[in-house]
């Protein structure tokens, strides 16, 4: 039996696009985004300091809504946080988030986060009180490129 060195170069082809093409998607799956922030954010039960930071779904194929929070080269896990499916008007094609700023002073508050091209974000989750504090907030929805930065101080001059 003669074995066509063409089909075999052809196989080869096809079998390392389907490989690229499920590496291409691996980052849409759960989400994956990195976001810089110039000044400390507020999320759920701690401060971040001004730094960059990768968030991503936990478990993308869940219907609940799970983030986890790394640091930018993801060696430290800050937090995983159920969070509340929340929908936008109209998808974008960048990274949004909402930001609450206290009128008490302190660091605003990490409240959504929509990946680009979602309707559907995540709102994180805070104790009665702090609902309660972000509710009666000035909240900003800042848009970005990815890799995101965000200056609250600036927005909130928006």
């Amino acid at each position: 039996m003669k074995i066509n060195k063409g089909y075999i170069i052809v196989g080869l082809i096809v079998a390392f696009g389907l490989i690229f093409e499920l590496a291409a998607h691996a980052d849409a799956a759960d989400l994956a985004t990195t976001l810089t922030f110039n000044q400390p954010i507020q999320i759920p039960g701690q401060v971040l300091p001004a730094g960059t930071y990768f968030l991503q779904l936990a478990d993308h194929g869940s219907a609940q809504h799970i983030v986890q929070i790394f640091s930018s080269d993801r060696t430290v896990l800050y937090g995983t946080f159920l969070t509340i499916a929340t929908e936008r008007q109209e998808p974008t094609g960048d990274t949004e988030v909402t930001l609450a700023e206290p009128e008490a002073g302190g660091p605003d508050v990490l409240v959504k986060w929509f990946y680009p091209g979602r309707e559907t974000g995540n709102e994180f989750v805070y104790s009665r009180q702090t609902e309660k504090e972000i509710s009666q907030d000035r909240q900003q929805t800042i848009s970005a490129n990815q890799p995101s930065t965000f200056n609250s101080a600036a927005a909130a001059g928006n």
